[in-house]
């Protein structure tokens, strides 16, 4: 401890001079929870579009974006002059208290975004899990019904609920239970593990039968690609199912978009390349840009199930939130994000299946799959798909930073590498990224 106090002082009495990120690590490890994990030992000092810097100067290619939160990129100059013109005039009044046209407006662009022709409304909130916690309250509500269904790999946030839905043990729900309860899991379809479609949807009809009958559940929570999970996708004739099973049974579907929204994977919401109208909708990450704002929308007749007073919070709906918020869409439309996801997406399937066709490398690349720039890379041991290379995994992410290139694991069994290349980086920032990830694989495996 005495040394951890030496760093603060001497920190203190250097003025401006630049800390390290050992002696911030130092710091952090002292005041911080141990459970907020950190996957880098470094510490940010600025950043801008696909690109960042630790507060020893250093620069690095960030193909992480917060975790899928800067579809527009670090400080976007549309972005961060809606905020500042926004905090000229007030910061905050709670919406429930004296409310302002920014949330109104950023709500009737989110109702004309979600697909399908039923009347849409929209509440906004702050983080991912409490969009997926008031999308359950709501669903809910409206049905009268207690029972979730869920998928394996599927993450849907850290509150109870939130854990409680998710498909993933460690480390969200090592020693948090019990969580609350009548939720299922159904395994999500995954071809490249054998898992597919009719079973799926086998195994819904099979919790039906042995858990829970259809007429006491709510809601069916589900990701179009799921992301902690391994970047897996939902066939469109798997999310058509589930509409039709939902549609059966008189089941809220609900869309979690919160990982694969506002232009991620080359349409806004990914739930459109199936075709698909969902009941509601789940979004948060890249929404506003780096400021915590998340939202359900949904058909009209679900949305107003719940009480006057029944949704809301303290801070739901930022003012600085909704002014970003509504900055992130018009970039994406002005700057044709969708469109650019699909390019960026195709340079780096490309490159990773090059990678995966080389000697060296071509038993540990298992798969190389992605909708639009969400694209994965799966890593395993003598090429077999039972063999996760978990290790090599967490070696290569580590490898990646210390030569210049943030990128992140993902996986129920910690196997894949995920890309989420901010949609606004530039070719040339996209090929550099890639180089440093494909000479660090090389080296690892050449050993």
């Amino acid at each position: 401890m005495s040394e951890v106090r030496d760093v603060i002082e001497l920190d203190a009495s250097i003025g401006a001079a630049r800390p390290s990120n050992a002696a911030l690590q130092a710091r952090r490890q002292q005041a911080v929870a141990r459970g907020v994990a950190t996957m880098l030992p470094l510490f940010a000092e600025r950043a801008r579009n696909a690109e960042v810097w630790d507060v020893e100067g250093n620069r690095y290619v960030d193909f992480a974006s917060g975790i899928a939160v800067l579809n527009t990129g670090h400080l976007h100059p549309k972005v961060t002059a809606a905020v500042s013109e926004q905090l000229s005039r007030f910061s905050h009044t709670c919406f429930q208290v004296m409310p302002y046209e920014s949330y109104v407006r950023l709500a009737e662009r989110l109702n004309a975004l979600v697909p399908g022709p039923s009347a849409k409304k929209t509440m906004l909130v702050s983080t991912d899990a409490e969009a997926i916690e008031n999308a359950i309250k709501i669903a809910r509500a409206h049905t009268r019904r207690p029972g979730v269904l869920a998928f394996s790999g599927g993450f849907h946030g850290r509150t109870m609920m939130g854990m409680a839905v998710t498909g993933k043990v460690a480390p969200y729900k090592i020693g948090f239970g019990p969580f609350p309860g009548e939720v299922y899991h159904a395994p999500f379809p995954v071809a490249y593990h054998g898992v597919s479609v009719e079973a799926s949807i086998a195994a819904i009809e099979t919790i039906f039968r042995a858990d829970i009958e259809p007429a006491r559940v709510a809601a069916m929570v589900v990701e179009p690609v799921q992301g902690e999970g391994g970047f897996y996708l939902a066939p469109p004739a798997f999310l058509q199912q589930l509409r039709r099973i939902c549609d059966s049974h008189g089941i809220v579907l609900v869309i979690d978009e919160v990982q694969t929204g506002f232009g991620r994977t080359g349409r806004m919401l990914a739930i459109e390349h199936s075709g698909v109208e969902p009941d509601l909708v789940t979004m948060a990450k890249s929404l506003a840009g780096g400021f915590p704002l998340s939202a359900v929308t949904g058909k009209a007749e679900i949305m107003d199930a719940a009480e006057p007073g029944g949704l809301g919070g303290t801070y739901a709906g930022s003012p600085l939130g909704c002014a970003a918020a509504l900055a992130v869409l018009d970039t994406i439309e002005r700057e044709g994000l969708c469109a650019r996801a699909d390019v960026i997406g195709g340079m780096i399937k490309d490159r990773l299946n090059v990678l995966a066709r080389t000697p060296e490398l071509r038993q540990c690349i298992g798969d190389v799959r992605g909708l639009g720039a969400m694209v994965a890379m799966e890593l395993v041991e003598a090429g077999d798909p039972d063999r996760p290379a978990a290790s090599l995994t967490k070696e290569l992410v580590l490898l990646c930073a210390r030569r210049g290139l943030l990128v992140l694991a993902c996986g129920t069994r910690g196997n894949v590498i995920r890309f989420l290349v901010p949609l606004t980086a530039g070719d040339a920032i996209v090929e550099e990224g890639l180089s440093i990830l494909a000479q660090a694989l090389t080296d690892l495996v050449a050993g």
